[in-house]
C-alpha cells in the first residue's frame, strides 16, 4: 500500500511537471497614436525674506495672485494644485571656518496646473511669470483619460500575439491548449519639455509667449501570452 501511494504521488508529480513545462509563449505589441487634449505645467513661486513668517506671508500673496490669474483664464480649481511647499533657512558661512549663521528664509511653493484649452497654453506660460511664478519648470502634453486608448492598444497586442500563435501551429504542427499566463507592459508616454523662463523670453510683456507645438502621443502596450501545449 505504501508503495502504491508513493507511485501515485510520483506519477502525479510527473504529470504536473509536464503540464507546466510543455508551454510556449508569444509576444504581441499594439500601438495607438492620438493628439493630446490637455497640457500640464509645473511651476514654482520662490520668496526670500529675513524671517520665516514674512517669507510665508509674501509667498501667500504671490500664490493668491497667481491663482486669481489662472481662474481668469477659465482654469477650474480642481486643475490647480500645490505639489510641494518647503521652507529653507539661508546661511552665511564664515570665510575661515566657524559656525554658519542664518541670514533669512526661503519659501518654495511648487504647483501643477492643468490647461484644457490648448490654444491658450502659450499665453498662459507667458502670463504666469507676470502673475508671480518665478520658475516654469516643466510642460507636457497628455491625454486626460488614456484608458480607452490603452484598451485599444491592448486589443491590437493580443491580436498580434494570437496571429503569431496560429502561424506557429501551422508551421510546426502543434496543438495549443489553455492560456496559463498573461503579462502586460504599457509605455510610450510623452517626454516632458523643460523651460527656462528667461531663455524663452517669458514674462516680458507683449512677447506673445513661447511656441509650443503639441504633436501627438503614442501609447504602446506589449503583452506576452503563454499557452499549454497539448
Amino acid at each position: 500500500m505504501i508503495l502504491a501511494i508513493f507511485l501515485l504521488a510520483s506519477t502525479n508529480k510527473v504529470v504536473n511537471t509536464a503540464a507546466t513545462t510543455n508551454t510556449v509563449s508569444f509576444s504581441g505589441e499594439g500601438r495607438v497614436v492620438a493628439k493630446p487634449d490637455i497640457a500640464k505645467v509645473n511651476l514654482s513661486i520662490v520668496t526670500d525674506a529675513l524671517t520665516s513668517k514674512v517669507a510665508q506671508d509674501e509667498n501667500s500673496k504671490k500664490s493668491k495672485a497667481l491663482t486669481d490669474y489662472l481662474k481668469k483664464q477659465n482654469i477650474d480649481d480642481k486643475d490647480i494644485k500645490t505639489t510641494g511647499y518647503n521652507i529653507y533657512p539661508q546661511y552665511r558661512y564664515p570665510q575661515y571656518g566657524g559656525q554658519p549663521t542664518i541670514t533669512g528664509y526661503q519659501v518654495n511653493q511648487s504647483m501643477e496646473v492643468k490647461i484644457r484649452n490648448l490654444d491658450k497654453v502659450s499665453n498662459i506660460l507667458d502670463g504666469v511669470v507676470s502673475a508671480g511664478a518665478n520658475q516654469v519648470n516643466q510642460l507636457s502634453f497628455e491625454i486626460d483619460d488614456p484608458e480607452a486608448l490603452k484598451a485599444e492598444a491592448r486589443a491590437k497586442a493580443i491580436a498580434d500575439a494570437k496571429n503569431k500563435a496560429n502561424e506557429l501551429k501551422g508551421q510546426v504542427g502543434i496543438s495549443l491548449g489553455k492560456i496559463i499566463n498573461f503579462s502586460e507592459n504599457t509605455g510610450g508616454y510623452p517626454v516632458p519639455m523643460y523651460y527656462d523662463s528667461k531663455a524663452v523670453g517669458m514674462g516680458g510683456g507683449g512677447g506673445g509667449g513661447p511656441s509650443v507645438p503639441t504633436g501627438e502621443n503614442e501609447i504602446v502596450v506589449s503583452i506576452t501570452i503563454t499557452y499549454q501545449i497539448k
